[in-house]
This record gives C-alpha cells, sequence and structure tokens, in this order.
C-alpha cells in the first residue's frame, strides 16, 4: 500500500468561474490561477503522485507551459491517473478536505465525488469529501481564499475491499 498526501491553496481575484472538484459553484469571483483553478483536483492530482513517488503537479504541467493556460483540471487529473494505471495501482480510498468561509460546499459535495468517481473509475464509497471552515481566521477567514488537503491510499495489484 502507498499513502500521498496533496495541498493547494488558491486566492479569490480571478473573473473565472469557480471549480472545484469539477463542479461549476456559483459566486462571484473565482480563483486566481493558470488552469482552470480546481483546488481539489490539484491538491489530489499531488497526493496521487507523492503515493507514487512521481513528483509534484507543477513537474507535470508547469504553469509557464501555455498549453495549460485555463486548462480543464480534470484533464490533468485524468492524464495523471493514466500514468498511474500503468504502474498497476488501484484507489483504496481518497480523503479530501476543502476549507472554505464561503461558498457553502455541502450543496455540491455529491457531485464532486461522482466526478472523481468517475474520472478515476473507482466506486463513489471510496471517495470522502468534506469541507470545514477557518473559524473566520488568516485568509480563508477573511474571504480570501480556499484551501484543499488530500489523502489518499493505493494498493498496487490488487483491488482494496
Amino acid at each position: 500500500m502507498r499513502i500521498g498526501y496533496g495541498f493547494d491553496l488558491h486566492a479569490f481575484g480571478s473573473t473565472k468561474p469557480l471549480i472545484i472538484g469539477g463542479v461549476l459553484i456559483p459566486c462571484e469571483k473565482g480563483l486566481i490561477a493558470h488552469s482552470n483553478g480546481d483546488l481539489l483536483i490539484h491538491s489530489l492530482i499531488d497526493a496521487l503522485l507523492g503515493a507514487t513517488a512521481m513528483g509534484d503537479i507543477g513537474s507535470f504541467f508547469p504553469s509557464n507551459n501555455y498549453i495549460y493556460k485555463n486548462i480543464d483540471s480534470r484533464i490533468l487529473l485524468k492524464k495523471i491517473w493514466n500514468k498511474i494505471i500503468l504502474l498497476n495501482y488501484d484507489i483504496c480510498n481518497i480523503d479530501i478536505t476543502i476549507i472554505a468561509e464561503y461558498p457553502k460546499m455541502l450543496p455540491y459535495i455529491f457531485f464532486m465525488r461522482s466526478n472523481l468517481s468517475l474520472d478515476l473509475n473507482t466506486e463513489i464509497d471510496n471517495i470522502s469529501i468534506k469541507s470545514t471552515t477557518s473559524k473566520k481566521i488568516g485568509c480563508i477567514g477573511r474571504k480570501e481564499a480556499i484551501a484543499c488537503h488530500s489523502i489518499v491510499m493505493l494498493i498496487k495489484n490488487k483491488k482494496c475491499i
């Protein structure tokens, strides 16, 4: 078994739509980013890469490469997952925590889980996504940013039970 951890944080301030976990979330401002700014998927990619000791998201998709400008982060996730499949890994579980004062994530979590289940070809029950606030502390508490932590457990050559 292999365990990986990922983290991402993006500041608000863009006119881009707010997309988290592949879900469009109604919000008057988006996150500043080179890609579409989907910090949940970015943190998950880093967790997957960490579990397989393959580096980080920036080593595969550098922010100075124009080809990734505004790209849908689900495309990046699928590219990484296809590399991991070749190493004969399967997902045991994914645990993700979004930290945001606003907007509230609860109405969108099922759809985020569904997207990840589809993109990673795993059961939705293998994916946990939850959200919390920072109790009005720091840049997240001031509604200037959103952060996300992801942990994954992978197993090689067989399915997790």
